[in-house]
């Protein structure tokens, strides 16, 4: 399966950089070998409703990054580091998006006949169908300077499948309310869309064990410039910032002026102000910031009175640990782990769920559920 999705998803970004060679006019005049695409694409396993749905979503630069040789003095070397040159894409519309899928459809068929995955016969039918199972959308389009966005973008193209602030419990049952509307068909016979569905525990562990992805195996990959060990990750990357931070012209009072240190503080010695302090790099960052920016829990703040705590020392002594625990009153032993239960009471399975240390909960009748299916 693996290599299925990945042969995909190299065909797709072939006909990607295909339609933005294309239609960037900037690179109309430029060698295709040097013309480069960056994408970031993730591998979806699952649908809203927590069901197998395999698809993509793939975040594209709309544009081709040219590669063009330093430029140095006569008596100075080129710089080894290539630089590079964007020429956006434009023109890109419905037509456009409507090719590339069609495009999309012949090669994946094609590729799928030489595999030996699908007949011929087969292939020729299905690209007869109005649904076949292929489809590009390409209606979300994030501006450079809009960077809220494209990290609102990437966390949706990056979540898990499963919410636990979406489930909830009624009864001997579990719901289950799905992102929109439920991905799969409905057993409404009025053929209403509903957003939630109802599960038993084991229907729902079913599902969430389905989704588990293969071990070994990336769900995100990265592709062309935006590669790992592509050489002109660098030079793009460098094209989000400034390479030099920008100096404003100092004010009378040499004060509040970004960059530009107030006269009062010019050290003896010094004609002038001093030079700027350059950013820090993100490896810099405080860690506090980078786990709220991922768990969106602030690590340093207070639970009692919601003031910011700060650091005082890193205590790695057994003994030191024991007595501050004691002192503010908590346990020093670790939690006694509890035994495992037994399977669920199936028919004629016993008293399975009867054991040692096991706790029944009121609502619940495990004698209900239905038995696992083979497969």
């Amino acid at each position: 399966m693996g290599a299925v999705l990945g042969m995909v998803l190299r065909i797709f970004l072939r006909v990607i950089a295909q339609s933005l060679q294309t239609h960037s006019p900037g690179a109309a005049q430029v060698d295709k070998a040097a013309l480069h695409i960056g994408a970031i694409a993730f591998i979806h396993r699952f649908g809203s409703s927590l069901n197998q749905h395999v698809h993509f979503h793939v975040c594209v630069v709309d544009g081709v990054i040219e590669a063009v040789a330093g430029e140095g003095d006569a008596d100075v070397p080129p710089a080894p580091a290539p630089s590079v040159i964007f020429h956006p894409a434009s023109a890109i519309d419905a037509d456009a998006v409507a090719q590339v899928q069609t495009t999309l459809q012949k090669r994946i068929l094609r590729a799928f006949v030489a595999r030996g995955l699908l007949e011929s016969c087969d292939a020729k039918d299905m690209l007869a169908y109005t649904h076949s199972g292929f489809s590009v959308d390409a209606g979300v389009c994030i501006q450079a300077h809009d960077r809220a966005a494209l990290e609102r973008l990437l966390r949706y193209c990056a979540r898990p499948p499963f919410a636990m602030d979406r489930l909830r419990k009624e009864g001997a049952a579990l719901v289950y309310r799905c992102a929109k509307q439920r991905s799969e068909p409905t057993s409404d016979k009025r053929g209403a869309k509903v957003d939630e569905i109802t599960l038993t525990p084991l229907e729902l562990i079913d599902r969430i064990a389905a989704l588990v992805p293969p071990p070994r195996t990336h769900r995100h990959r990265y592709f062309g410039v935006l590669a790992p060990n592509s050489p002109l990750r660098a030079a793009v990357t460098a094209l989000a910032a400034p390479a030099h931070p920008a100096t404003a012209q100092p004010s009378t009072t040499g004060e509040g002026a970004p960059g530009v240190a107030p006269l009062g503080n010019v050290l003896p010695g010094q004609s002038g102000p001093a030079e700027p302090v350059p950013p820090k790099r993100p490896a810099h960052y405080l860690w506090a910031v980078l786990i709220a920016r991922i768990y969106e829990v602030f690590p340093l703040l207070c639970p009692k009175c919601g003031g910011q705590m700060r650091l005082i020392a890193f205590i790695t002594e057994g003994t030191q640990i024991k007595k501050i625990l004691n002192h503010i009153g908590v346990e020093t032993d670790p939690p006694h782990i509890s035994p495992a239960r037994g399977p669920p009471l199936w028919e004629d399975g016993g008293d399975a769920q009867t054991g040692e240390g096991v706790q029944s909960e009121s609502g619940w009748d495990l004698a209900e559920q239905p038995a696992p299916t083979t497969r």
